[in-house]
C-alpha cells in the first residue's frame, strides 16, 4: 500500500552539493582518488577554546532544554556583537538562534509568506531560497547576477519585478556561489527601492566575516531599513562549526515572536551546550578568523590564477567568501555535462553554476575550502579535461 504524499512535497527542492558528495564518496570507495571542491565547509578544525567550552557546559549539566528563542546570554551576546560589527543597536528580543542558520531562512519564509505571494531571490544563489519558496506556495521571483557587474545584483532587473504582491526580498552579501559582495551603492539602491514597502528584507549574511576585498554593508544599516530586515546569520562558515548546527536571526520583535512559536513547534530549542560554544566564539578570541581569512586568501589567489590560465575558462576574482565561479562557455561544454566529465574522468568534484538556478548555466562553483596543494592537483586535472576536449 503507497503511503499519502503531500502534494507540496513536489516542490520542494534539494541542494545539489550533498549528491555530488555522495557520488564522489563512491568512487572512493572503489578506489578513486577525488579532489572535493564541492562542499560549502571550511576544512579546519573548530578553534581549540570553543571546544573546551561545550565541554565544559557539558560537565556544567547543559544539557537539558533551554528557551526556544535561545539561551539568554547568547542572545544578549549575539546582540552586542553583531550591533558592534554593524553599528547598530539590537534587543535580545530581537534574536532567535535556531539548530543552524537554515531554519532561520525557513521559518521567516513560513511566518511572512502566504500562497501567491511573491518573493525576489538572486539567480544563481542559494537553491534553498527557490526551495522554500515554492514549497509554500508563494511564486518564485528570480532577479539576475550580470558577470558585467561582478556577479552583483541587477538593480534595474530588481526594479522592475518589484510589484504589489512582492513580500519578501532575498539578499546574500557575500554571496554563494559567486563571491561577490555588494557595494555600498548597491545597498543604498536597494534599500531606496524598497523602503515603506509591505515586505520584508531576508539578509543572508552568513559569510559577512569572510571577505577579502570591499566592505560588508548590511541593508539594516540604510535609513529606514532596520524595521524591515531580519539578519540571517550563524557560526558555521566563520568558526568552522559546520557540523555544531547554531545560527541566528536578528529580526523586528514581532517578526522573532512569530518565529519563536514556529520553533516551539518544530524543534523546540536549540542544544544548551552548543549555545554556550557560541558564546565562546563570539567573545573569544578572534585570531582563528584573521588566521582562517589570511589562508582562504592565499588559496582564492592561486585557484583564481589557475583557472585564468587555462584555455576556454575566465574566472572573475572573488571578493568574498570561499567559493570560485568559473565561466567555462569557451570549453564547450554545459555547465552539467563539465561538472560530470571533472567527477567522472578526472577526479574533481565541482559544482554546476546550473545547481544555484538557471542564471548559473556556464559556470562552475568551486570552493576553495581544500589545501593548496589538493588545489593545484585540481587544476592540472581541470586542464587535463579542458586539454582533452579540444583536441
Amino acid at each position: 500500500m503507497a503511503l499519502p504524499v503531500a502534494e507540496r512535497m513536489s516542490r520542494l527542492g534539494t541542494e545539489t552539493a550533498f549528491e555530488v558528495l555522495a557520488r564522489a564518496r563512491a568512487l572512493e570507495a572503489r578506489g578513486r582518488n577525488v579532489v572535493h571542491l564541492e562542499i560549502g565547509e571550511p576544512d579546519f578544525e573548530t578553534p581549540e577554546h570553543i571546544r573546551l567550552a561545550a565541554k565544559q557546559a557539558l560537565d556544567e549539566g547543559y544539557t537539558h532544554y533551554g528557551p526556544a528563542p535561545g539561551l539568554p546570554e547568547l542572545r544578549e551576546a549575539i546582540a552586542r556583537v553583531a550591533g558592534e560589527q554593524r553599528g547598530l543597536t539590537f534587543a535580545p528580543e530581537q534574536v532567535v538562534v535556531t539548530p543552524g542558520a537554515k531554519p532561520i531562512l525557513f521559518y521567516v519564509m513560513l511566518a511572512t509568506l502566504n500562497e501567491g505571494d511573491e518573493a525576489i531571490y538572486p539567480d544563481p544563489g542559494f537553491p534553498i531560497y527557490e526551495s522554500v519558496i515554492r514549497f509554500l506556495g508563494a511564486r518564485p521571483v528570480p532577479v539576475p547576477l550580470p558577470e558585467e557587474r561582478d556577479f552583483r545584483l541587477d538593480l534595474d532587473a530588481l526594479a522592475a519585478r518589484l510589484s504589489q504582491r512582492t513580500r519578501l526580498l532575498i539578499l546574500n552579501s557575500p554571496h554563494n556561489p559567486t563571491g561577490s559582495v555588494l557595494t555600498r551603492e548597491d545597498v543604498g539602491h536597494i534599500a531606496d527601492l524598497v523602503r515603506g514597502r509591505d515586505l520584508l528584507v531576508l539578509s543572508d549574511e552568513i559569510y559577512g566575516r569572510l571577505l577579502y576585498e570591499g566592505e560588508h554593508v548590511s541593508i539594516a544599516t540604510m535609513p529606514g531599513m532596520l524595521d524591515q530586515t531580519c539578519i540571517l546569520d550563524g557560526f558555521s562558515k566563520t568558526y568552522a562549526m559546520t557540523g555544531w548546527r547554531l545560527g541566528y536571526g536578528i529580526m523586528p520583535p514581532d517578526l522573532a515572536e512569530r518565529v519563536t512559536r514556529i520553533v516551539v513547534n518544530s524543534n523546540s530549542c536549540t542544544a544548551s551546550f552548543v549555545q554556550r560554544a557560541g558564546i565562546a566564539a563570539l567573545e573569544g578570541p578572534q585570531e582563528c578568523v584573521t588566521t582562517m581569512l589570511a589562508e582562504f586568501r592565499r588559496r582564492r589567489d592561486a585557484i583564481v590564477d589557475g583557472l585564468n590560465a587555462l584555455p576556454g575558462i575566465s574566472c572573475r576574482v572573488p571578493c568574498g567568501a570561499f567559493y570560485a565561479f568559473p565561466n567555462i562557455t569557451g570549453t564547450g561544454y554545459s555547465s552539467e555535462r563539465f561538472a560530470d566529465l571533472l567527477l567522472e574522468q578526472h577526479g574533481v568534484a565541482v559544482l554546476a553554476g546550473t545547481s544555484f538556478g538557471p542564471g548559473g548555466e556556464g559556470y562552475l562553483r568551486l570552493s576553495y575550502a581544500n589545501s593548496l596543494a589538493n588545489i593545484r592537483l585540481a587544476l592540472e586535472r581541470i586542464g587535463d579535461a579542458v586539454r582533452a576536449a579540444r583536441v
